[in-house]
């Protein structure tokens, strides 16, 4: 029997939390306990060995049976939802990477639901007809190639009412790819398959193919029309290992901007004007190129471009590799980021170089950032390395907004008696608004949107995407149910979403800078230092500001935390919650009354 792999992951938040403590059962397909596992810090697994079937027959295109063996996962965490993925495929020598996404509980939730996900074969094993249908003469064509970070799939046909989700544009690629063919194949036939679906999705967003026909997605997931993607499925080493390095790269004819029709389907059971999927293969064992592999389909004057124009990434990449020895701005982007995701990643250890200077400290948590994300872990900040760095730079620090923006407003835990719909603007539509993009952040099916008070089209849509998902009436209007099912899902993410990790060991506590605090007198206060505080906060210089929120090390358990008051919060539920006396409550912040204020920051005894 020939052994393939499988590790999994399990993150939310866009990568920005890891879930440790997931316990992972791994089943063959007669349903025998092969391992039980658990996530760690960084929320995945070892990888184990599986016994699958031998890869020769992942290379013959008249092979009828399956070149691989499926087997399940079973992911379970206290206050999160469980997950069960069915038919994962393990082919020889190759490590299946599952990433398993678990939604937080709802408040009051009292049993978790199970998603059921079923990993189907390969397109290229598929004889269901291909009709890609190719942009003649678009009205509306954007003026750059943009790669769309995430990218809105729609889980179905255009026209059916199944639901959308927003993914990165590198895992988009993946998965796809993961779906589309075998990843046993030569790397000239994995490369040349990749940059065919890379450019397919990029030439339906260039165009703005579905979006011009009033969709609210970029591409579907139906092979009919568009390519497969198959939400929930495992990617593959070597799959991912070429995405991470080529994925702003596409195909485009000579002297032209617009990414190429890419079609393609797999030229045995199916035929198509486009790509062979199974021709690749052949022509990679005869030594063909990619570029001399697309040319065989396509027309003699393509060309591989790239685009460095990325939707929501905070810098782009400076266009050469940093490494030891390397000085600058560049240097210092990075060291800050990458202390700022060491808070939610504590396994990458601290930057202690000079602000600007890629030193050993640098190397070492480069090294470890790539290997928590599957990269090659060389210590050197390439194209792939600075993209996932800012990537999750940006996903990480979205969140740490959205929690302070939650205590800012006031949200509480009674939901407002007010009826919105298009059209509708003020103070509840902003709590509205937050709340969705905060659910959005651990449910990929509700798309992000705009915080502005004005209950637009945008707005509407993400309603709808929660009213379907939580079985209510979905037509966009925000009554009474919909409020509730909001809160409920909101204070379920709120009482079961771990903090991030410390960051280096002990505990932590969360301060609010008040006038006159300095890093001194803070380290002072909690026994640590100065440097503790700024690593751990990712801070390159000394100044603080009133109203800014720091993590501090303690050596020990802090004297008290901080908390935000809330709407329906007294000093007696406080009290309760925290296990705690409304005596020393109001001890410790110098109260004379029981009168508390919305916004008011309290010092709470631990």
């Amino acid at each position: 029997m020939a052994i393939g792999y499988l590790t999994v992951q399990s993150r939310t938040a866009h990568d920005a939390l890891p879930l440790e403590g997931v316990q992972i059962r791994i089943t063959d397909d007669e349903g025998r306990r092969v391992y039980d596992l658990i996530t760690d810090e960084n929320g995945e697994t070892q990888v184990v060995s599986l016994e699958t079937v031998g890869k020769a027959l992942s290379l013959e295109s008249d092979y009828l049976g399956e070149p691989y063996v499926g087997y399940n996962v079973m992911a379970q965490r206290a206050g999160f939802n469980s997950v069960s993925v069915s038919g994962i495929p393990i082919f020889e020598r190759e490590t299946a990477v599952l990433p398993v996404t678990l939604t937080p509980m709802e408040e009051l939730q009292r049993t978790p639901t199970v998603t059921q996900i079923a990993i189907n074969k390969p397109a290229a094993s598929m004889r269901t007809p291909r009709f890609q249908e190719e942009p003649v003469a678009e009205p509306r064509v954007l003026r750059q190639v943009t790669i769309p970070n995430p990218i809105t799939v729609h889980l179905g046909s255009p026209s059916s009412s199944a639901s959308n989700v927003q993914v990165s544009f590198p895992d988009y690629i993946k998965n796809v790819a993961s779906s589309e063919i075998y990843p046993t194949w030569p790397e000239a036939a994995l490369r040349a398959n990749i940059y065919a679906v890379i450019t397919f999705a990029l030439n339906r967003v260039f165009t703005e193919w579905y979006r011009s026909r009033g969709y609210q997605f970029d591409i579907t997931n139906s092979t009919a029309y568009d390519q497969a993607y198959v939400y929930g499925r495992p990617t593959y080493d070597s799959i991912n290992r070429i995405v991470d390095e080529i994925f702003n790269e596409y195909v485009r004819r000579r002297g032209q901007e617009a990414p190429y029709f890419t079609s393609f389907c797999n030229g045995t059971t199916v035929t198509c004007s486009g790509l062979s999927q199974w021709g690749t293969v052949t022509l990679a064992q005869r030594g063909l190129t990619p570029i001399q592999i697309l040319r065989s389909y396509y027309p003699d004057d393509i060309e591989i471009t790239e685009t460095n124009t990325i939707s929501n990434v905070t810098s782009s990449y400076p266009g050469t590799p940093l490494r030891a020895g390397s000085r600058g701005l560049d240097v210092q982007t990075i060291q800050t980021y990458l202390n700022r995701i060491r808070r939610n990643y504590p396994a990458i250890p601290a930057i202690t170089d000079e602000a600007g200077v890629f030193g050993s400290s640098t190397e070492a948590a480069v090294k470890k950032f790539q290997s928590v994300f599957g990269l090659a872990a060389d210590g050197i900040v390439g194209k792939s390395t600075w993209y996932k760095i800012s990537s999750l730079y940006t996903a990480v620090t979205r969140l740490a907004e959205l929690e302070s923006e939650g205590t800012s407003l006031g949200i509480g835990t009674v939901p407002p008696n007010s009826v919105l719909r298009q059209g509708s603007r003020g103070a509840d539509v902003i709590t509205l608004q937050y709340l969705l993009n905060s659910i959005a952040e651990f449910y990929p099916g509700i798309p992000d949107i705009s915080q502005d008070g004005v209950f637009g089209s945008g707005t509407r849509q993400a309603v709808i995407a929660f009213q379907r998902l939580n079985g209510l009436t979905a037509d966009g209007i925000v009554g009474a149910d919909t409020w509730r099912a909001l809160y409920n899902v909101y204070l379920g993410i709120e009482e079961n979403v771990p903090e991030p990790g410390p960051g280096g060991g002990g505990s932590t506590v969360e301060y609010t800078v008040r006038a006159g605090d300095t890093l001194w007198l803070l380290a002072q206060r909690y026994g640590t230092t100065v440097d503790a505080i700024k690593n751990l906060n990712g801070l390159s210089g000394d100044e603080l500001s009133i109203g800014q929120v720091l993590k501090i090390p303690t050596a020990g358990e802090a004297p008290y935390f901080e908390y935000t008051v809330r709407s329906g919060d007294t000093l007696w539920l406080l009290a309760q919650r925290f296990g705690t006396t409304v005596d020393a409550i109001r001890s410790l912040n110098g109260l004379t009354g029981t009168l508390l204020n919305i916004g008011q920051i309290l010092r709470i005894p631990t």
